[in-house]
């Protein structure tokens, strides 16, 4: 069923379609696996998961076998006894849990022959979701976009033309899938980073992402203004309601509050400062005496060592001399004896 009234398109523009962190690593890894680094080919599988009216929820996936001329997208090949064969499978393993709701590939754009091969999943599913998942993303953000397949009706009457409706998408994990993405980030982290360094870069890499969204925002606003592109009611009411949030800087009230926080959080910053300094300080006083102790007691132990070593050379030649004296006696006997 492609959707053409206006209801059936408000009613597909409120859909959010929701991808696991599975079918992420699913698909990267199905590129990695078939494509090589330097091709700018893209691969295409079946989506598994649930259809719940207002969310799609994308819960597994598979790679299917899919070939395609680069000169002339059109041009294409696509194994559908393998989609039987694989879904099969995938329902004796999970049973009803996870349905066929649509398919995917990494674009990183809309090409050509995706109408063609969206109406060929509909002879498995009525509305097939399209999801575009960028494995080389080159912007901060989600890698993500998601489409359903409509009939774009004119005003002026002329022939209906098909297209597709781009649709909210967003990540989301259950607990067993975010304990598997934490250990993954954990075993590719680079251990030569300091917690803080990782700290910036990644607000850093969300403010580039905020500033990113802002631009697209305001060349949107532009062009509606100069009249290159039409008016969506819908994008302007959620402009306003994000412009609604924000506070009125005007009223020195809210500018004394904002001001008193910030100061609060400031000196707070800079107590902890002071006090990590006051415990450096400490700690590197306490390890100079630490040394100091040690080396006076290094010290000592040597004094103690050479004055034992002098008593004892001093015995020896008490002994020798001894030693020599009841010699001279011995043989001053034996020569008496002799006379």
């Amino acid at each position: 069923m492609v959707a053409s009234t206006s209801e059936q398109l408000a009613a597909l523009a409120g859909t959010t379609v929701v991808v696991h962190p599975l079918v992420l690593l699913s698909v990267t890894d199905h590129h990695a696996r078939t494509v090589s680094r330097t091709s700018s080919k893209r691969v295409v599988g079946v989506l598994l998961g649930q259809d719940n009216g207002k969310t799609v929820n994308v819960a597994n996936s598979f790679g299917i076998p899919f070939e395609e001329d680069e000169r002339d997208s059109k041009t294409w090949f696509l194994d559908h006894n393998y989609i039987e064969g694989m879904y099969d499978m995938f329902k004796k393993v999970n049973g009803a849990k996870e349905r066929m709701i649509g398919w995917y590939h990494t674009g990183p754009k809309l090409r050509a022959s995706d109408q063609e091969i969206n109406d060929l999943f509909k002879r498995y599913i009525a509305k097939p979701v399209m999801v575009i998942v960028d494995v080389r993303p080159q912007a901060v953000g989600i890698p993500t976009d998601a489409y359903f397949a409509v009939e774009e009706i004119k005003d002026d009457g002329t022939e209906t033309r098909k297209t597709f409706l781009h649709v909210p998408s967003a990540i989301e994990a259950e607990e067993a899938e975010e304990i598997g993405v934490e250990h993954l980030l954990r075993d590719i982290k680079d251990s030569t980073t300091t917690t803080l360094s990782t700290r910036v870069s990644e607000q850093l890499a969300s403010l580039q992402g905020l500033q990113s969204r802002l631009r697209d925002v305001h060349k949107y606003l532009l062009d509606v203004a100069a009249g290159t592109m039409p008016v969506n009611h819908q994008i302007i009411y959620h402009l306003q309601d994000a412009l609604n949030l924000l506070p009125d800087l005007s009223n020195p009230v809210t500018t004394q509050s904002f001001a008193s926080s910030t100061n609060d959080q400031l000196l707070v910053v800079y107590l902890s400062s002071l006090l990590r300094a006051v415990i450096a300080l400490h700690a590197l006083v306490d390890n100079k005496a630490t040394i100091g102790r040690a080396e006076q007691e290094e010290g000592m132990d040597e004094k103690d060592k050479d004055k034992k070593t002098a008593n004892g050379d001093a015995k020896k030649s008490e002994d020798t001399k001894k030693d020599g004296e009841k010699g001279k006696d011995s043989s001053k006997k034996d020569a008496d004896k002799g006379l």
